[in-house]
């Protein structure tokens, strides 16, 4: 079996245990992670890792600063939580592009999905792995990609604070990831069904209200 080189941009604890997955496993090599920049501090340093473990590393949180060999070279780039405008170009210039959204595409496209499932009072959220495509103006915004696989599980927002949700995202994230990859050429990806879709931009984040942040207290 071909081993698989890999880059990864993104942050956070779900970033972290996905690259030390990439690490570890024998088919695959880790060469360069693009970090968000700034780092949020909530949660765990994908920076710090990447130091630890002697992983390149692209100081300045630029997909625009890999080098033109290091994207040749990438059997896959793979997003997670990377919050970055991603070019045409450069998702053309990949072999394979992918990223991992927090929300059962096509609804919840966009930002903040596991805060607009809770203020719509929703009893099932997702997570979605799927192919990165240019949106209509040439970005990519619309999480509107070809679905690779898709996880569901319940969410209680009577009870459910965001960070409630978000740390029970990772655990169902990081196990669709798991089953996914070893299998990932053999998948045929599925076309999301648009007109089920629904969107929400930042510009939308002050409805959200006393579901803004990762509790209601700190919301207020």
């Amino acid at each position: 079996m071909k081993n698989k080189k890999v880059i990864v941009m993104g942050k956070g604890d779900l970033c972290i245990k996905i690259c030390e997955w990439f690490h570890h496993d024998p088919s695959h090599t880790l060469t360069h992670i693009v970090p968000v920049r700034p780092e949020p501090t909530w949660t765990g340093s994908i920076t710090s890792w990447a130091k630890e473990h002697r992983v390149d590393l692209i100081e300045s949180g630029n997909y625009r600063d890999l080098s033109a060999e290091a994207i040749a070279e990438a059997d896959i780039v793979m997003s997670v939580f990377y919050d970055k405008i991603i070019k045409k170009d450069f998702i053309d210039s990949c072999k394979k592009i992918i990223n991992l959204h927090n929300a059962p595409l096509p609804k919840y496209r966009g930002v903040s999905p596991i805060n607009w499932a809770l203020k719509n009072n929703e009893q099932e959220h997702g997570v979605t792995i799927h192919e990165i495509s240019p949106g209509i103006d040439g970005e990519h915004t619309l999480d509107d990609g070809r679905i690779i696989g898709q996880v569901k599980y319940s969410i209680y927002p009577e009870f459910d604070e965001v960070k409630d949700v978000l740390q029970r995202s990772v655990e169902y994230g990081y196990s669709l990831f798991k089953s996914t990859m070893p299998i990932l050429d053999q998948i045929t990806p599925a076309k999301q069904e648009d007109h089920l879709s629904t969107y929400y931009s930042s510009e939308l984040n002050g409805f959200l209200k006393e579901r803004r942040n990762f509790t209601k207290a700190e919301s207020r």
